[in-house]
């Protein structure tokens, strides 16, 4: 496994080989909209990943020395990857820690045993929820939910990416019982962005007002100009 490197040392670095392999995209003139309805100039596609070995390789070895790091070595059961995209990574920490793994529906099947979280779960496991990414938290809170519903013990949650944009995120969670770990955020990769020259000035720019203040840029985008609760 990779050594216990610096925290910030390995935000920079995650930051660094999620721009080279192009999962960060920022946009002006043609914003995206996303899912929430939110007009963003940036977004971000940590499905990338899956598709160069080395580099999800180190981010897995990074996130659990992470995890590791702030949790404990011996904190965890098993590990759970959330529909569909903490799936992999869920099946790749697990192996990496030694420990049993399950997946979580986003809802339940709907037929059979009407199942929420697939694999075997014992009461009072205790499980990491192991995801690609979050925004504002809210989908970690329902698989967490899910998991606890079904009898495991579930406090914290490990990802790549965290936006850390949007104001009360780690907070909310906190509310929830929920402790989040990750290794860069969108001011990681904003920086990394500019000292490596990958955009051009106005649109990193550009990029950096949104990060100060996203629903205003978003309102003024035609996009949403607040969070559902």
């Amino acid at each position: 496994m990779t050594s216990f490197i610096d925290k910030a040392e390995m935000a920079r670095l995650t930051a660094r080989m999620l721009l080279e392999i192009k999962a960060v995209n920022f946009e002006i003139d043609n914003p995206y909209k996303l899912a929430s309805g939110l007009v963003s100039p940036s977004y971000i596609d940590c499905r990338q990943i899956i598709s160069y070995p080395s580099i999800r390789s180190t981010l897995m070895d990074f996130l659990v020395a992470t995890v590791q790091r702030n949790a404990g070595f011996a904190a965890f059961d098993s590990v759970a990857g959330g529909e569909t995209g903490g799936i992999p990574y869920g099946a790749w920490m697990a192996e990496r820690m030694g420990l049993p793994m399950q997946y979580v529906r986003k809802k339940p099947k709907g037929y059979g045993k009407n199942s929420q979280v697939e694999g075997v779960l014992h009461e009072g496991q205790r499980v990491l929820l192991a995801e690609d990414m979050t925004t504002d938290g809210g989908s970690k809170i329902k698989f967490v939910e899910a998991i606890r519903q079904a009898g495991g013990v579930c406090n914290h949650t490990a990802l790549i990416f965290f936006y850390d944009i949007f104001p009360n995120t780690r907070e909310n969670l906190l509310d929830h019982g929920i402790t989040l770990h990750y290794l860069a955020t969108w001011h990681d990769v904003l920086a990394e962005a500019k000292a490596g020259n990958y955009f051009d000035t106005a649109t990193l720019n550009e990029v950096e007002k949104f990060f100060a203040d996203p629903l205003g840029w978003s309102a003024a985008h035609g996009g949403i100009s607040e969070v559902s609760k």
